[in-house]
């Protein structure tokens, strides 16, 4: 009999696992040193119920980005109670800020924060509410313990607050040395109170942002040319902000030494996706005399994700 009740128990929690889903974007202002990045991914590890999907670095920009995923518990009323993903994501900001300091920090891409990003989406059966509920608990853990002021974002907001909205705020798009973005150079003190952590920043951590909001896709599209003012010109042209496609939003970056990028962030990719995206990048870059390259996705689509979740959970355990 308990051998059948143990069996029944584990199938149970190989349901949830499996339909009940959490997936976790951290995007870390590093991509240059080998050895902060294994600390960061060890980490990570240390709890096999949280896989990382997808790993994109960039060293121009001097930024990655994690993709994470792993399965939500509920209380008996249908709300959530535990998620490993909670204490793997504290697990690399901890391993983040020991291995990473902000003030030597430099690259192409803004940033205001060692941490600089976490993005909870849902999976599979779970909601959004669910998704909220993780950012809310990794970001009062973030900025309580480590003592990082951290700004809410989308439905992790108590009125809904765009992430852009508050980059703005914080003077988040622009560089501060050149085209460039060196160490910190923000006040100490912050304009806007933050929802976790002290108004007080550390240079050498910055500040974080953490939200949770449906799916949005990463698009980057390569221009061939050093012209950043022009790129510029071009991704406000396409940006939802400049007039262009609703849902789209932009920045025009320097990215290596003989092209720039229009760094694109589809809100909406069932509706306005990247083949839209790319055609009107191409047509405005041709009127300025420019060629422009296939661009390409930093992250897999959720169905993918779902599925290389499955697939490596399966192998760990058998």
């Amino acid at each position: 009999m308990d051998s059948i009740s143990s069996q029944s128990s584990k199938d149970k929690k190989k349901t949830v696992m499996h339909s009940m889903l959490l997936c976790c974007k951290l995007y870390i202002s590093e991509a240059r040193n080998a050895e902060a990045l294994d600390s960061i991914e060890r980490a990570a590890k240390r709890d096999p119920e949280t896989v990382i999907v997808n790993k994109f670095e960039d060293r121009d920009y001097n930024r990655v980005c994690y993709t994470l995923v792993s399965y939500v518990v509920h209380d008996s009323t249908g709300c959530p109670i535990y998620s490993p993903l909670q204490q793997s994501v504290v697990a690399m900001a901890e391993a983040a800020y020991e291995a990473i300091n902000l003030e030597q920090h430099l690259g192409t891409h803004p940033r205001l924060g060692v941490m600089d990003d976490i993005l909870c989406h849902p999976l599979a059966r779970a909601s959004l509410d669910e998704a909220a509920w993780l950012a809310q608990k990794v970001a009062a853990e973030i900025g309580n313990r480590f003592q990082v002021p951290v700004y809410l974002y989308g439905a992790a907001n108590p009125t809904g607050k765009a992430l852009d909205t508050i980059r703005r705020e914080l003077g988040y798009f622009r560089p501060n040395n050149g085209h460039h973005w060196v160490g910190w150079t923000q006040p100490q003190v912050l304009p806007e109170k933050p929802n976790e952590g002290p108004e007080v920043v550390t240079s050498a951590r910055g500040i974080s942002m953490i939200g949770a909001r449906p799916w949005i896709a990463m698009y980057n599209i390569p221009v061939m040319s050093t012209d950043v003012s022009t790129a510029r010109r071009i991704a406000l042209m396409v940006s939802a902000r400049g007039g262009g496609l609703p849902t789209v939003q932009t920045l025009g970056l320097v990215h290596g030494e003989d092209s720039t990028e229009i760094a694109c962030m589809l809100l909406e990719p069932n509706q306005i996706g990247a083949d839209r995206v790319q055609n009107h990048v191409e047509k405005l870059a041709a009127q300025e005399g420019l060629d422009v390259e296939q661009g390409y996705f930093t992250d897999i689509p959720p169905q993918m994700i779902t599925e290389r979740y499955r697939k490596l959970i399966n192998a760990d355990s058998d």
